[in-house]
């Protein structure tokens, strides 16, 4: 396990409240925020120019986050609030609300079902609990620190699968404009993945890939650069469910690291050495 999700605090209480108290009201806000976006939801959103599309993004994001940071900053007064969802890299000390209110707001409007509302505590740059909302099949999926990860209360477990070449894994792309000489390593890396691997899935948005990753439906995820919101969540996930997590190159990942890769145990050491070529 990745020493910076790593946690034996899954009980232990905030103020009166303990974290597993504060998951389950934490699931409740994504699951609110969903259903305003699902209601939102229906054919491609038509848009023109960048700056059409921007605006319809931001609505989608103002929509849901209307409904979820009341819900939030009253579960937790003093925690921080992340307002970029595209950034990364550390968090001062404290306890901050990592929340991405559309993840796979572009599939939204286009009229596509990969799409989710996701909401991570993190503490001292520690996920320490997360929620993450599928509206269009009512699915929540939740882990705690030390206390497993779960889909609707059944818990999840990631693949048995010991062989890359029998593998199904998945990639994704951070952000648009991403810089050039990590498009080229993207494109590098999938390469060598079609050649090892059994089938490979490029899509985005990263938290849907890691819920399969942290469900056993995918052998390995991994993305090159990333945000907070788009990669700590599907973590905490990946490991509370007995996944590996760690850079691309096998190296301890945290949210400052250039790369993620999130496996299966018994792929993991393959999916390294072929990411690292």
């Amino acid at each position: 396990m990745s020493a910076s999700i790593q946690s034996t605090a899954s009980t232990t209480a905030t103020g009166s409240v303990s974290d597993a108290e504060l998951l389950a009201q934490t699931a409740l806000a994504v699951g609110a925020a969903g259903s305003v976006l699902r209601d939102r939801f229906g054919g491609v959103v038509r848009h023109r120019t960048r700056e059409e599309l921007m605006s319809a993004l931001a609505a989608n994001d103002d929509a849901a986050l209307e409904v979820l940071r009341p819900r939030l900053t009253l579960l937790r007064p003093e925690a921080g609030w992340v307002e970029e969802e595209l950034d990364g890299g550390a968090l001062p000390s404290g306890e901050w609300w990592v929340v991405d209110p559309a993840e796979g707001n572009v599939n939204h409007l286009h009229g596509l079902p990969d799409w989710a509302v996701t909401a991570t505590l993190v503490r001292d740059n520690r996920p320490v609990l997360t929620a993450v909302h599928l509206p269009l099949t009512g699915e929540t999926y939740t882990a705690l620190a030390g206390g497993g990860a779960h889909l609707d209360g059944r818990p999840l477990r990631v693949s048995e699968t010991t062989d890359l070449g029998l593998s199904l894994v998945a990639t994704s792309q951070a952000r648009p404009d991403e810089d050039e000489a990590i498009v080229r390593r993207v494109g590098s890396s999938i390469t060598a993945m079609l050649l090892d691997a059994l089938v490979v899935r490029t899509s985005v948005p990263a938290t849907l890939h890691l819920l399969n990753v942290a469900a056993g439906r995918i052998d390995a995820f991994w993305q090159f650069a990333g945000a907070r919101a788009d990669l700590l969540p599907g973590a905490l996930l990946v490991t509370e469910a007995g996944g590996r997590i760690s850079d691309a190159e096998g190296r301890p990942w945290t949210p400052e690291s250039e790369s993620l890769l999130a496996a299966a145990p018994g792929v993991h050491n393959a999916a390294v050495a072929t990411l690292s070529r």
